[in-house]
């Protein structure tokens, strides 16, 4: 029999005995860290892989850089069609120009040349204007708006918006899908993926050996008496060669006009 002064002791030890208490692990700490450090990984990993691709599309375009000793890059690219166009012949607002070539890339045009830093056109623009925006170095994207749709697109729309002198519209009735102008250079394709877009962009686009007039402007001149990019002159077809009252591409002799607002 336990006597009572055992089982005070036994009491008394049981008392004194420390209690230990268990931390819980803070689990919602240790995921929110590990939520910054994936998402901080998943940044630096997007920029690095963005920094590899345009560092791979710059080294891919070396080729096509313009320069002293190559100064027209646009003739190592397969389909690309070249002819020499003299500047500064200009047109009224109210004259159409007998263009050989469907889009043209040059001969005569308008007086005032289209907006073309970086504008996509939503609608077909007049044909003169843009003419001239190809006078000042600009790269025009023209395409089928029946055949070009989606993300084909977006795609062409990605490499003109806010770019300078790169000017993008549609053009109805276009044999091709897609076609390129720069001054005096077209190159017609289907597929807006196609690395050849990047490539004439590359070659000429500010191409100071391939343009009448480097170091004009490609900004809204103005819709008074001039170009409003807003409400641009509206597409019309060209006009057979030959056709009364139309001016010709080219014509020999004829004065150059110096641009007012270059």
């Amino acid at each position: 029999m336990v006597s009572g002064n055992k089982s005070k002791a036994s009491r008394s030890s049981r008392a004194r005995t420390p209690v230990v208490s268990q931390k819980s692990t803070p689990w919602g700490l240790i995921a929110a860290v590990l939520v910054v450090v994936l998402f901080a990984g998943g940044v630096f990993g997007y920029a690095f892989l963005r920094n590899q691709q345009n560092q791979a599309k710059t080294e891919a375009l070396a080729p096509f850089t313009p320069t002293a000793q190559n100064q027209d890059p646009s003739t190592q690219i397969p389909g690309v069609v070249v002819q020499g166009y003299p500047g500064g012949q200009h047109v009224g607002r109210e004259t159409k120009v007998a263009y050989t070539h469907s889009p043209p890339f040059g001969g005569a045009h308008d007086a005032v040349w289209a907006a073309c830093n970086g504008v996509v056109y939503p609608q077909a623009v007049r044909t003169e204007n843009l003419v001239h925006s190809l006078e000042h170095g600009a790269v025009w994207i023209a395409y089928n708006p029946d055949q070009v749709t989606g993300d084909a697109l977006e795609t062409l729309q990605s490499k003109v918006d806010g770019q300078p002198y790169t000017v993008m519209s549609p053009y109805p009735g276009l044999d091709q899908p897609i076609s390129l102008q720069s001054w005096g250079h077209q190159l017609k394709l289907s597929d807006a993926a196609d690395p050849r877009i990047d490539q004439f962009i590359a070659a000429l686009r500010l191409n100071q050996y391939t343009y009448p007039e480097p170091g004009a402007s490609c900004n809204e001149v103005g819709s008074n008496g001039g170009f409003s990019q807003d409400n641009p002159p509206p597409f019309a077809p060209a006009p057979a060669p030959g056709t009364p009252g139309s001016q010709a591409e080219t014509t020999p002799g004829a004065g150059v006009a110096p641009d007012g607002g270059s």
